[in-house]
């Protein structure tokens, strides 16, 4: 039968095991084990200090890139649209980088009429048959909603109103500051855009500012509709789509997969850096003066870096 002594033996002995693989495994450490840890814990601090200036030097080397690209702007961009009326209009996603794209719009001596950010509001599915309706309800004397897509697509209906409130019109009316204000209150009061700057008048090619890919539930359905949002602003006027990155989804990868687009939308891929801002404005450029479309950047499907200058 076991009794207390035994468990008190038992014990002791547990114990003393333990005292005993401290002691021989503390000795061992101090031994060679020890000195070749220590060894290999100070070959990573050194390797870690390594890549922490690694890191601060390809950082400064961006930042100097940057600094570079925005001094050299006033002389790569000067007076090429000097008078040129160009609307800006921004996706969600574009917010964090469209005022260095404006930035170097400028410097070409282009005038801004507006900047109009679209809200997510407006590409989600669930809005299409209220931007149908909508664009019924906002029509004007100088802003019809005959001649509009007939289809259930509120997104297409929708985005060809506001191009014909917005942009150079084909048939030869001329908007209304007042019906084109009365057009945009309208979309801003039910909350599908928001009008940064006011819009002084029609604009003959449009900026596209856009960023990554929607990620959500709906992200499919919304990315084509941006696209869907690009196609009836670019048939009225050039277009130029400065975005982040080619991912699946993403516009710029969109417009550059379809042959058809691809051939009048022209694209940055990285107008979230200065380099891209001032390659959308020599874009722009291109497709303005020279009537002439092309996909720039450093992403999937880009043609070069920037458009060729004339010789």
């Amino acid at each position: 039968m076991i009794n207390f002594r035994y468990h008190v033996v038992s014990l002791t002995a547990v114990f003393l095991a333990l005292a005993i693989g401290l002691v021989v495994g503390t000795a061992a450490l101090n031994g060679p084990v020890a000195d070749s840890l220590s060894a290999n814990v100070n070959e990573l601090r050194k390797d870690n200090q390594q890549l922490r200036e690694t890191v601060g030097s390809l950082q400064e080397e961006v930042t100097r890139e940057e600094d570079f690209a925005r001094e050299a702007a006033p002389l790569l961009l000067g007076g090429k649209l000097t008078d040129r009326r160009l609307l800006v209009l921004t996706l969600p996603s574009g917010e964090k980088h469209v005022d260095g794209v404006i930035e170097m719009l400028r410097q070409t001596g282009a005038t801004i009429t507006g900047r109009v950010d679209l809200e997510d509001k407006f590409v989600n599915p669930d809005n299409s048959v209220d931007l149908l309706g909508l664009a019924e309800r906002s029509a004007k004397p100088t802003v019809p909603a005959n001649g509009l897509p007939g289809n259930s697509n509120g997104v297409e209906t929708s985005s060809a109103f506001l191009a014909g409130a917005l942009l150079d019109r084909p048939d030869g009316i001329t908007v209304t500051d007042a019906d084109r204000r009365a057009v945009l209150d309208a979309y801003s009061s039910a909350g599908y855009l928001t009008v940064g700057d006011k819009v002084s008048g029609p604009a003959e090619a449009v900026i596209l500012v856009s960023g990554q890919p929607y990620v959500d539930r709906d992200s499919a359905q919304k990315d084509q509709a941006v696209v869907t949002m690009t196609e009836q602003f670019d048939k009225a006027v050039p277009l130029i789509v400065a975005g982040s990155g080619t991912s699946a989804g993403n516009v710029v990868a969109a417009v550059r997969d379809d042959p058809a687009l691809a051939k009048t939308i022209s694209t940055v891929d990285h107008a979230n850096t200065v380099q891209g801002q001032v390659v959308t404005a020599l874009a722009a450029t291109e497709q303005i003066v020279n009537k002439k479309a092309g996909q720039y950047g450093l992403g999937a499907g880009a043609t070069s870096l920037l458009p060729q200058q004339p010789k």
